[in-house]
């Protein structure tokens, strides 16, 4: 479902006598996913008609190893059981994820599978004494029963396999990811023992098991991400908190702090070659590091709140958020190197959002007011456009999380699109009609550059067999009315365009485009006239 980027057209043609305007390279413009589990389970029919209706091209999903395994809160391993069988696992546990494959398939929608912890009690190491962890299951997790556990997923959804009672194979799932945030103690522990780095070599692991695992299963070929990384952490990690995504990467590929590759003792402690002529086989011992489709960021600002141009400070050099993208892409480009590989593995950010205030939040922090994540969500999109190496924009949660039992009216994470109680935010058209605008202010007579995409172009594309025309639309300080400045023909693999336009003056710019009549699965109560969020101008 990938979309080419529509070219802005010339100059001379676009608007006579505005100037040169920037036109950037055609490129593949990134997928889109979004990610509410919990609604997905309860209501996947509606869900889905919602994500379509906003132009999600893939619905993450993690399948938590513990809760589809059979006594996962037992130390014993069930008798009998095969890990490999998907008949092994309850087939209640693998209802709701059988819903929502199939709803999404029938409506186009691609199903993204973040295969994670935590491992059941009986895959997993018991912490010692007195260790405090944030769930046991992730201690130390088997990779070989990993392994397993992936095999039996994959053989499920690889697009031939009919469960007990059913009377068609499940759809194929053809996107996977390996293991949330592995530099963070909540999902794997320890982290580090004694100032040596754990967590990566447990990952390394867990990485070599499932990529065998699918492509034993005939998944070789889908997209598999690794990854999965937390933007930031401790740089002094222990055994449960977090660990700085940069240095955890270095671990996971054996290098220190210099990009040079670890031996002897460090090396051993890190499960990493001890010498030169071990070396040799570490790229070919793990493909994944490699040969993966490419790297899973989240890639939230500071708080899920700070601008998404603003870098880490200068003294956490190890951060990882979107402002820090020409960071990663050279640590990545830098520990493949080391081992004689020169490609540049794209970047998918496949967890983002903004939170706000309102809802109230349970944690006493200081959020974003609705109408600044909504401004804050499409400049991260327009920047995440002009890198050539991302690949994928995520969005995390359609609705605000709720709160604890006792404040049901807070929200326990409010990046959503909608409140609690389904009001949209103003996060909800912005993302449904990205608009950004790089400068907001010029002199009179001189164009603007208006970004801007029709996310939902690529199904429209397919059920009516065109696309209506987006409208730049304007309304000068003061007016009443919106009108139409420029129209910009858009496609389904074209949904996206950078244009010039010159205004007549100061006011306001907003985006204006109608579903066809052939739109399927547009929720009920959906206008099919829409509009993107408002953005002010200034001409002196």
């Amino acid at each position: 479902m990938a979309r080419a980027i529509l070219l802005a057209v010339a100059a001379a043609v676009a608007c006579a006598g505005c100037g040169s305007a920037a036109a950037p390279d055609a490129r593949t413009a990134p997928l889109t996913i979004l990610q509410d589990q919990a609604h997905l389970i309860s209501d996947p029919a509606g869900t889905l008609n919602a994500f379509r209706s906003l132009g999600v091209d893939e619905v993450r999903i993690s399948v938590g190893w513990s809760s589809l395994a059979p006594d996962p809160s037992s130390r014993t391993q069930p008798a009998g059981f095969t890990g490999t069988d998907p008949a092994g696992y309850p087939a209640a546990s693998w209802a709701p994820y059988d819903a929502a494959v199939r709803a999404a398939a029938a409506r186009g929608i691609g199903v993204y599978f973040l295969l994670t912890g935590p491992a059941p009690l009986w895959a997993s190491t018991p912490a010692p004494a007195g260790t405090a962890t944030h769930n046991p299951g992730n201690y130390e997790p088997s990779a070989p029963l990993f392994g397993d556990f992936v095999k039996a997923v994959a053989t499920r959804y690889d697009g031939n396999f009919t469960p007990t009672g059913a009377s068609s194979p499940l759809p194929a799932v053809k996107f996977w990811s390996i293991w949330d945030e592995p530099n963070y103690g909540f999902d794997l522990v320890p982290q580090a023992l004694d100032g040596v780095e754990v967590a990566p070599y447990l990952y390394r692991g867990l990485l070599d098991a499932a990529w065998s695992s699918l492509h034993a299963t005939g998944h070789g070929s889908d997209t598999i991400l690794i990854g999965e990384t937390a933007p930031r952490g401790a740089n002094v990690p222990g055994i449960a908190n977090g660990m700085v995504p940069l240095r955890f990467l270095r671990a996971l590929y054996c290098v220190d702090s210099s990009y040079q590759e670890l031996r002897g003792a460090p090396a051993a402690a890190r499960r990493c070659p001890t010498t030169a002529a071990a070396s040799q086989t570490f790229r070919a011992d793990h493909p994944a590091l490699f040969e993966a489709t490419g790297f899973a960021a989240h890639l939230y600002t500071p708080g899920q709140v700070a601008a998404p141009d603003l870098p880490s400070p200068p003294n956490e050099p190890d951060y990882a958020g979107l402002a820090d993208l020409p960071r990663l892409e050279s640590a990545l480009d830098r520990v493949g190197g080391v081992y004689g590989s020169t490609r540049r593995l794209p970047i998918y950010n496949t967890e983002f959002g903004f939170q706000t205030d309102p809802p109230v939040s349970t944690c006493g922090c200081v959020f974003l007011s609705p109408a600044s994540a909504a401004y804050y969500l499409n400049w991260s999109e327009y920047l995440e456009w002009r890198d050539p190496r991302v690949n994928a924009d995520a969005q995390y949660l359609l609705y605000d999380a709720p709160g604890p039992p006792a404040h049901p009216t807070e929200s326990g994470f409010s990046s959503g699109l909608r409140f609690l109680n389904g009001t949209p935010k103003p996060g909800y058209p912005a993302f449904r009609l990205p608009l950004y605008l790089p400068i907001t202010s010029t002199r009179r007579g001189r164009p603007l550059e208006v970004w801007g995409e029709v996310r939902p172009s690529s199904y429209a594309a397919g059920d009516a067999g065109s696309v209506p025309a987006v409208a730049i639309q304007f309304r000068p300080a003061g007016g009443a009315r919106f009108r139409t400045v420029r129209s910009v023909s858009v496609t389904g693999s074209a949904d996206a365009f950078f244009v010039p336009v010159r205004f007549a003056g100061s006011g306001s710019v907003r985006l204006h485009w109608t579903y066809p009549s052939g739109f399927a699965h547009l929720p009920p109560g959906t206008s099919r006239a829409v509009t993107s969020r408002v953005q002010a101008i200034t001409l002196r």
